[in-house]
């Protein structure tokens, strides 16, 4: 039993030179695709060239420790022992970044243990999949947060209501002794339709009179710091 458990633990998978050349050519290729699918499907406002560099390093550097690792039990039990002490404090501003992340690890997976064809398909298939979903247009809302006297409420309320019936949704009410603050969420395209058809809603607002200010923020799903 312990010789079987030695044996196992010291088996090694040896790849000649040009095995291990051609894995990690194979991992930089996929991680050039990678790179130019993000900068083709990024759709967001900020984007970053030196993260996007980074999903080509990410991905050679995975199939190159892959291609270490082998089949050599003991040594991937060592690696990730090693690699579980490693903590990243880098702020994610797009949910899609993380999905290209798990991406560059996969493909360089596939590469480190010469599954090139898996690889390559896996790494077609979620172009098009991103490609396709990166085409749909987000609903953006927008925030109108209102702000004056606590006495113009109801004609704030009212008004709101009568031009935008349910479709303005009031996310917050503050209040004090004397003033009183509004956030409604409001679908862009609405708020469109109904300043051509009614006039800008900031004039329309201000006009009711005791208001303070009336901001008009646009909210979309990314973090920013």
């Amino acid at each position: 039993m312990k010789d079987k458990l030695f044996n196992l633990f010291q088996m090694t998978g040896e790849l000649s030179l040009e095995s291990i050349i051609f894995n990690v050519l194979v991992s930089a290729v996929l991680g050039v695709f990678i790179f130019v699918s993000y900068m083709i499907t990024h759709r967001g406002t900020i984007y970053s060239k030196k993260f996007n560099a980074s999903l080509v390093v990410m991905t050679v550097l995975t199939g190159t420790v892959m291609t270490v690792i082998g089949n050599n039990i003991a040594l991937s039990l060592g690696m990730v022992g090693a690699l579980s002490i490693v903590r990243f404090r880098t702020a994610i501003k797009d949910s899609r970044d993380t999905v290209y992340i798990f991406w560059t690890v996969i493909a360089g997976i596939c590469c480190g243990v010469g599954d090139y064809i898996v690889a390559a398909v896996g790494s077609a298939v979620t172009f098009l999949v991103l490609l396709t979903f990166g085409l749909i247009k987000s609903d953006n809302r927008m925030l109108v947060i209102i702000r004056g006297s606590r006495s113009r409420q109801s004609a704030v309320q009212a008004y709101m209501f009568s031009v935008f019936k349910r479709k303005a949704i009031l996310r917050v009410r503050n209040t004090d002794e004397d003033s009183i603050e509004f956030i409604y969420e409001i679908n862009a395209n609405r708020l469109r339709k109904v300043e051509e058809e009614h006039g800008t809603l900031t004039d329309a607002l201000y006009n009711i009179g005791g208001i303070e200010y009336v901001n008009i923020v646009m909210q979309n799903d990314e973090v920013s710091n």
